[in-house]
């Protein structure tokens, strides 16, 4: 539910509660989530593990909300066809860890979901230029993968501004997202920088308030901020 400001939020269900995990996303999905955002973690590309495919087919059948599925995984090649499988709507992949990344692009796409590829905060905009125009979401990860909870990283608001100045220069449609330390505070600085997707776990999953009530505050800070 995009709203006025046009700004899509995907609450990511790393930091919701596994014990009602279908509970969480439908409360997510009844107070107007854009997507649902599902961080897959291998114990490689990044120290935890988290889910798999069957967590992925089972959040399927408790939403109709888009499955934004964000391989944080070594050789996601292998992978993209069970989690296409089980549902997922977006796949996201990350440009670190595929080394033929035009053949994993192409891939997802015949698989019919869409693809996204992601930047962790230390490589350069400059790795994905030659697929900028093949993707249709860029995320941009705003602290190091892996860990939820953590701080955002004040840096990567002008790689954002550089991938917004990017996509519309090239005239592309590609959904730029950010992901990490994402909060009512962060969320209309980097709205401001150019993104259109907003990534949140810790604040909007936790035990201080409802669902519902984490997602109006951050609404509510892009309304005031579109509004100055």
């Amino acid at each position: 539910m995009e709203g006025k400001t046009g700004i899509k939020l995907a609450p990511s269900i790393l930091s919701a509660d596994f014990a009602r995990l279908g509970e969480q996303v439908a409360e997510a999905t009844r107070a107007g989530a854009d997507y649902i955002h599902v961080d897959v973690m291998d114990g490689h590309f990044v120290p935890p593990i988290t889910i798999g495919a069957p967590v992925v087919a089972a959040l399927r059948r408790c939403t109709d909300v888009p499955l934004d599925v964000h391989l944080m995984v070594e050789a996601p090649e292998h992978q993209i066809g069970q989690f296409a499988d089980a549902g997922a709507n977006i796949i996201t992949v990350h440009v670190e860890v595929c080394r033929h990344i035009h053949r994993t692009v192409r891939a997802i796409k015949e698989l019919g979901a869409r693809v996204g590829v992601a930047l962790n905060p230390g490589t350069p905009v400059e790795a994905l230029g030659e697929i900028l125009s093949s993707v249709d979401l860029v995320l941009v990860m705003t602290v190091n993968p892996g860990f939820g909870g953590q701080a955002f990283i004040d840096s990567t608001l002008d790689k954002i501004a550089r991938l917004r100045a990017e996509l519309d220069a090239r005239g592309l449609t590609a959904e730029l997202s950010v992901d990490g330390g994402i909060n009512s505070d962060v969320a209309p600085r980097v709205v401001k920088a150019g993104a259109r997707v907003l990534v949140a776990g810790a604040a909007i999953f936790n035990s201080g308030e409802t669902v519902e009530a984490a997602l109006g505050r951050i609404r509510s800070s892009l309304r005031q901020a579109h509004a100055l």
